[in-house]
């Protein structure tokens, strides 16, 4: 099947110009060819975007698709069809917001892949980390500590595992079972109970361990990381993506910036909205008061990360209801980045994270067609796509599943 969008304006994914008055043919779900005048042909279907933006497609590397609860000892305690239910609907209207990628980053698995990878599910690319991992006591372990809390842990987002040998084959399950990367907590978190947010998590030697078994099979480790000692011990230890940086000290911002093919994925949305809404959608308020302490620190980390040009992801990190203010990661990060560099971090950044730049974060030929058209210029104003009108076309592979245009 051939698809032409005439009278474009194009963002490349990296370019701080727009290009105008471009063509693009799409062929068989790829941008087959793009152009500087017109064309056309019988036996291919034409839109006029009328000079609207076409950027890629969006990509959020931080996602979680089952977490249908802010009180993720509850979600632990629902039943695995909600959840799946949950995280269709979860995936299908990020696919409407824009993000045509997503790369979740605890629980995901293999059933939510084939489901989108077959139609039932009309979701983003999906990149997933199976069950992440975490220390007895860690971010990951939603037990509580009082007397209720029982001995045994089910978790639906995370599994738990200690010392070397756990965490190797614990590693080593998640790669069976198909995950994309693995991910693991090296400091402490807002929503988990028992650990507060300085806590060290994992010795070196489990780290490690986790990084050369995602490394047999050519993949890397994400980890949870908030402080700058955490931030640092990923360095150190070969994690390439370092997720949220929350708490940075300028000597771990310029390292992050210094370190080869490491990048950090900052995630502002779920705090902001944690702090607003939280305690209305259950999070506890051991919870609610670790959130507003971190997100103290948020937005200066962020600035101390752009100022030593790291490699700066896009994330949101959201939760339940709130999934809904995805997009809003736009407008926090206007304060203190420019609009180009937001843009690079959804788009191109984050396809080199992924280790897909050749197929996605670009409008290049040759790359997956996933695009979309945008009513406005998104390099002078980076919020218009926290507007759901404004996004007026959204394709995967060269499938339209949103369009707002003209008939």
């Amino acid at each position: 099947m051939t698809m032409i969008l005439t009278n474009c304006t194009v963002f490349d994914g990296a370019s701080p110009e727009l290009l105008p008055d471009r063509t693009l043919v799409i062929r068989d779900g790829r941008i087959a060819e793009i152009h500087d005048r017109p064309a056309t042909s019988a036996a291919a279907t034409v839109i006029d975007v009328a000079g609207r933006t076409v950027m890629p497609g969006l990509i959020d590397a931080h996602f979680h698709a089952y977490a249908a609860e802010v009180n993720l000892g509850v979600l632990d305690r629902t039943r695995p069809e909600l959840r799946a239910l949950y995280a269709r609907k979860a995936l299908e209207d990020a696919l409407q917001r824009g993000f045509t990628t997503v790369r979740d980053a605890a629980g995901g698995d293999i059933a939510l892949a084939m489901g989108i990878e077959r139609g039932l599910i009309r979701g983003p690319r999906f990149f997933y980390s199976g069950l992440a991992l975490s220390q007895t006591g860690g971010h990951g372990d939603m037990r509580g500590t009082g007397p209720e809390c029982g001995c045994a842990y089910c978790g639906s987002l995370t599994t738990l595992a200690d010392g070397v040998d756990e965490v190797r084959k614990a590693a080593r399950e998640q790669l069976r079972l198909g995950a994309t990367q693995i991910k693991l907590f090296l400091s402490g978190g807002v929503a988990s109970p028992s650990d507060p947010y300085w806590m060290a998590q994992y010795c070196d030697e489990e780290l490690q361990a986790a990084v050369q078994e995602a490394a047999t099979r050519r993949t890397y480790v994400m980890a949870h990381a908030h402080t700058a000692d955490a931030a640092l011990r990923c360095i150190r230890n070969g994690v390439r993506s370092i997720e949220h940086a929350t708490i940075l000290t300028r000597e771990a911002a310029d390292a992050i910036g210094a370190a080869d093919d490491v990048y950090a994925v900052p995630t502002l949305v779920t705090l902001r909205k944690l702090v607003d809404e939280g305690a209305a959608l259950g999070l506890p308020p051991v919870g609610v008061a670790k959130t507003i302490e971190v997100e103290r620190h948020a937005l200066a980390s962020l600035d101390m990360l752009q100022a030593a040009k790291a490699r700066i992801g896009f994330g949101t990190d959201l939760l339940g209801p709130l999934m809904t203010h995805q997009a809003d990661e736009f407008r926090l990060r206007r304060a203190v980045q420019p609009a180009i560099e937001i843009l690079r971090s959804a788009t191109s950044v984050n396809a080199a994270l992924l280790g897909h730049a050749d197929a996605l974060g670009a409008v290049r030929a040759g790359c997956l067609a996933d695009l979309l058209v945008v009513d406005g210029n998104p390099l002078e104003d980076v919020t218009l796509l926290a507007d759901p009108q404004r996004i007026a076309l959204v394709m995967k592979g060269g499938v339209i599943h949103k369009t707002l245009l003209p008939a």
